[in-house]
């Protein structure tokens, strides 16, 4: 025999109290179930509130009316009208019940527990009610049970005790002269030795299934509800949570006393103790197997079972010298507030005694503070205790399973993925048995510290990145096809998931925190996104609070760099191509290498120095191994690369200038190429990861075009100068092709000093074969001493800059 119990959403509706039927009916091919029901979903808090206005003096008849209409609906809807009078008289008295219950309450204004247990309890009655005899339409034998008159409980009104001798005697007798029939049994509700009704308090329902199947040493207890079992996490807040096929009844018990409501821990004591297996199943998705609670449950691979959390907390501190040392002191404190009825969520207490925190509900910091400053008034006026601190709108994530015992790195992991997202943590409490370690964040924190803390956990599973794109030029363009074409391998391969949460330019900005669409992107952003303003899509990226984010900057732009320094300390990572940040002042290079320190985020910009050519990577990584750098030598710029490998033969250098244009090589105007500024800062970036806290100011800049041509008013202009000066060019050209050199613009760093310059070089030099657009950087340092280390490779277009930004994502991702 089994225990079906069904939450409030399985008798919510006309339609779900079917479904709930032919579960019941399949179960009867095997043996008769004893059923126990909730209130329809809702009612319970519409007659809180009727009884809390009713106590304020305030019209409560709507709720009265749609309580009614509720269930009116559905016997109308699943009962021929012949049979449907009994049910509607019934009912209907249950509601005058009600209604003259309430007006007392409004008559006396006070509203004792003894009578919300009473004006609560209707809900259970009149559904269960209502699905017995509904239910004599298909199942032959349903009968409707007044469970409050077999569950005998203390005068604890509002969460009353079980006596439990007394309750499995009057149970074993009721079914005994009732075991051919199939009992619908009000949930939730109970009466003490006077006959008036006591509830079991939250998750009352579950607890009285479990109340009657130990009292018949049932098979199994079933908690039909409105999810699939029990899962790693609120699946409203974690979308990628998964239901759990076992757990033990400690894990159970841990999920549940932290907020994961599919069951809750006064269910378990009585299936514990007699071994009963607890299912939870979904009443919308039966066929799913659920999740079986139970004592021999099979050891597991995962590090944890779940994430549970409570979204409302307060932490009360109390700190003082008397308690140092002083025995029995916490006893004192922890009994008052067990005798005044205040839960004690959590505990922590400081190894020099000289400090306790613990956590209860925020409805209980108020009198907690109060009884505190009473019991310890003495010590007060002594100074030897602090007056308590309450801190509100706080939460607690909790992380639960039995292989944390013992297993080395939890706890690391666990504030490894806190850390990176910037969730500061207020407590941290750990049992003996190392099955739960808890910790107190920000109630504003809740969400994405669950989810990052699933994603460390539950490796097997695809680790999601956020990204904030800014900018949708040609770069921004390329990156998206790229992240489109690329995302089944990564997902595949690399168990990564990048969700572009946010799009802007400089007309139009959008957001989606599931993940915007790279196929239509555009046609996106162009309909359905709001006018662009950077300070506000910064801020509603910090706003999302999503977990595991990056900001992409994808700009040429001096706007953004603002930002920065905000950014990394809402712990973003920042991926970017823009090199207008890292070499302006030394002082903002060095406050954004701190800041992302710091904060524990990656700040990733390859990009600034090679586009895609691993330059900055190796440099890093020559450095952390110990090598020493002696000199590093670059040509760093696409464009110029291109023009000195062209300009030979008879090819001139206004026509290999133009070509370059042509080809989209350069800017619109080349002299913001040719005068050497962008492969300023791209030197400047490279001394500066080097180690020299250099200023753009020392970097010296030998001009490759004559004053005239950089002056030139105009482009057009400017290419007049260059046919004009033609025999300078000439001069230079012809000069290193008789002494068999080439003419390259290089960038060399040694000594701390950056100079940039036209030099002409033969073939001993690892850049006399340079050619098309490429851009080549050499290392000497004492491990490449007679033969550099050199980085070669395209250095411009936006494919290859795109796929650096691509893989500085990609690294950000490896991180988390």
């Amino acid at each position: 025999m089994k225990i079906l119990k069904f939450g409030g959403t399985s008798v919510g509706s006309a339609e779900n109290i079917k479904t709930l039927l032919s579960i019941v009916a399949n179960e009867k091919l095997q043996s008769n179930p004893v059923v126990v029901l909730s209130a329809m979903s809702g009612v319970t808090n519409l007659l809180t509130d009727m009884a809390e206005k009713a106590e304020r003096g305030e019209d409560y008849n709507n709720g009265i009316k749609e309580i009614e209409n509720k269930h009116f609906e559905v016997i109308r809807a699943l009962l021929p009208a012949a049979s449907q009078n009994p049910v509607f008289t019934r009912l209907k008295i249950f509601f005058n019940e009600i209604e003259d219950l309430l007006q007392s309450v409004a008559n006396l204004q006070e509203l004792s527990l003894q009578t919300k247990d009473q004006i609560l309890s209707y809900g259970e009655r009149c559904s269960t009610f209502m699905v017995s005899h509904i239910a004599t339409q298909t199942i032959q034998n349903a009968i409707y049970v007044n469970g409050a008159e077999y569950i005998k409980t203390d005068n604890n009104f509002g969460q009353a005790k079980v006596n439990t001798e007394l309750t499995e005697v009057l149970i074993n007798d009721f079914y005994q002269t009732n075991n051919s029939k199939v009992l619908f049994v009000t949930g939730f509700i109970s009466s003490n030795s006077a006959g008036r009704i006591t509830t079991l308090g939250r998750g009352g329902s579950d607890y009285t299934a479990a109340v009657w199947a130990a009292a018949l040493n049932a098979e199994e207890i079933q908690i039909w509800t409105d999810v699939n079992g029990m899962m790693t996490a609120d699946p409203r807040m974690v979308k990628k949570a998964f239901s759990l096929p076992e757990l033990s009844y400690t894990e159970a018990m841990e999920l549940s006393y932290f907020g994961a409501k599919v069951i809750y821990p006064p269910t378990m004591i009585p299936a514990f103790m007699k071994k009963i297996p607890i299912v939870i199943k979904n009443t919308f998705q039966p066929e799913f197997e659920g999740t079986y609670i139970k004592s021999d449950a099979k050891s597991s691979n995962l590090p944890i079972k779940g994430i549970s959390s409570i979204d409302q907390i307060s932490i009360i501190n109390l700190t003082g010298s008397g308690m140092v040392g002083k025995a029995g002191f916490s006893g004192r404190l922890f009994s008052l507030l067990s005798r005044e009825q205040i839960n004690v969520v959590l505990i922590t207490q400081s190894s020099s005694e000289h400090s306790i925190t613990f956590a209860v509900k925020p409805t209980d910091a108020a009198h907690a503070i109060s009884f505190i400053q009473k019991e310890f008034e003495l010590e007060l006026d002594a100074k030897k205790l602090e007056l308590p601190e309450v801190e509100g709108n706080l939460a607690v994530l909790a992380v639960v399973g039995e292989n944390m015992k013992r297993t080395p790195g939890m706890s690391g992991r666990l504030f490894s993925a806190l850390g990176r997202n910037g969730i500061n943590v207020r407590a941290i409490a750990q049992g003996s048995s190392e099955y739960n370690i808890s910790v107190i964040i920000g109630k504003d924190d809740l969400s994405k510290a669950v989810n990052a803390v699933h994603d460390a956990f539950f490796t097997d599973l695809k680790r999601t990145l956020n990204i904030f794109c800014l900018g949708t030029g040609n770069i921004g363009k390329t990156l998206f096809n790229q992240l489109k074409e690329q995302m089944p391998f990564l997902a595949s391969n690399n168990d990564l998931q990048v969700k572009v949460a946010g799009i802007s330019n400089t007309r139009k900005m959008i957001f989606n925190t599931n993940g915007l669409s790279l196929a239509d992107w555009e046609s996106e952003l162009d309909t359905n996104g709001e006018p662009a303003d950077l300070a506000n899509f910064v801020e509603r990226m910090k706003g999302l609070n999503l977990p595991n984010c990056v900001f992409v900057d994808n700009t040429a732009s001096e706007a953004p760099i603002q930002y920065y320094q905000g950014i990394f300390e809402s712990s973003i990572s920042i991926v970017t191509c823009n090199k207008k940040g890292n070499s302006a002042d030394f002082a903002q290079y060095k406050s954004f290498k701190n800041a992302a320190r710091k904060f524990g985020v990656d700040f990733y910009y390859e990009t600034n120095v090679g586009a895609g050519l691993p330059i900055i990577r190796t440099l890093k990584e020559l450095m952390m191994s110990g090598d020493k750098v002696a000199r590093i030598e670059a040509i760093l710029s696409g464009t110029i690369s291109y023009i000195f490998n062209n300009f030979k033969g008879d090819a001139g250098f206004y026509e290999t200038v133009k070509e370059a244009q042509d080809l989209g090589y350069t800017e619109p105007d080349p002299r913001d190429d040719l005068n050497g500024k962008d492969f300023m800062r791209k030197m400047l970036i490279l001394a500066r990861d080097a180690g020299y806290p250099l200023e753009a100011s020392d970097v010296k800049i030998d001009n490759i075009l004559p004053e005239a041509c950089l002056n030139a008013s105009s482009v057009e202009d400017f290419y007049k100068e260059l046919q004009a000066n033609a025999p300078y060019f000439e001069d230079l050209k012809n000069k290193a092709k008789n002494d068999g050199k080439v003419l390259r613009y290089i960038g060399k760093l040694e000594d701390g000093k950056v100079n940039i310059s036209l030099q002409m070089v033969d073939d001993s030099h690892p850049f006399y074969m340079l050619s098309g657009s490429d851009n080549i950087i050499s290392f000497t340092t004492n491990r490449y001493k007679t033969r550099p280390l050199v980085v070669k490779g395209p250095g411009a277009g936006a494919e290859v800059t795109a796929a650096g930004v691509f893989s500085d994502i990609i690294n950000v991702g490896q991180n988390h």
